[in-house]
């Protein structure tokens, strides 16, 4: 009854550095609701995979040799929405980490975490929640804030930018503040005493009205408003 109430993070390891590899591995081995079921040493590895084994979540390095992290994030996610990516970096290129997001990937951690975080993420993906950290969120503003292009002036909304969006009800405002603030479906539902399927409904409005990719995306969005 445990294994369908509780069933097991299949998870693959997409990273070059062997040290690093085999340490999340064995890390991650440890927990009962956990199975490394492959690891990857560059970004085509990643991909064949993914596609093989359909795992529930890819830890996945940005900066890997013969295809990096980005380029593997956009063929997974492309070719298996279900799979969560993972990505782990160094904050060495702002840009690399700015087309993660872009690329759709659902959660972003240092390398430095701590092993705690590092679990409560995997597990929070699996529940369909997101995860950014300060750092990056900040770094990925100052991209989105420089390639945003400026308003023409007296032109009419269409023309205004790739950044327009469908006006959000007041009650649609409230649930992206929440967002924003990195709070969970269930956790908004909470607040705002609504059910938790009603949150997930209002979340999916949200990102089309906002042309939001991904949770990140729309937290972020929600931060330039």
């Amino acid at each position: 009854m445990d294994k369908i109430d509780h069933p097991v993070i299949r998870i693959v390891i997409a990273e070059d550095q062997a040290i690093v590899r085999r340490g999340a591995a064995i890390l991650l081995s440890m927990e009962s609701d956990m199975e490394v079921v492959g690891q990857a040493r560059n970004g085509i590895e990643a991909v064949e995979l993914a596609q093989l084994l359909h795992p529930d979540v890819i830890l996945m390095d940005l900066h890997m040799p013969i295809k990096g992290g980005v380029a593997a994030t956009r063929e997974i996610t492309h070719a298996l929405p279900s799979t969560q990516i993972l990505v782990l970096t160094t904050l060495n290129d702002d840009e690399t980490v700015f087309e993660a997001v872009r690329a759709g990937a659902h959660a972003y951690l240092l390398k430095d975490a701590d092993e705690s975080e590092l679990l409560e993420t995997i597990r929070a993906l699996r529940r369909g929640e997101s995860r950014l950290t300060p750092q990056i969120a900040r770094k990925v503003m100052d991209q989105f804030r420089r390639l945003a292009p400026q308003p023409v002036e007296d032109a009419p909304p269409a023309q205004t930018g790739a950044f327009d969006a469908e006006a959000l009800s007041d009650k649609e405002e409230k649930i992206l503040q929440h967002i924003s603030e990195g709070m969970t479906n269930r956790q908004i539902a909470n607040t705002m005493f609504l059910a938790e399927g009603t949150v997930k409904n209002y979340v999916s409005r949200i990102m089309e009205k906002l042309h939001a990719n991904t949770r990140i995306e729309l937290a972020l969005r929600s931060k330039k408003k």
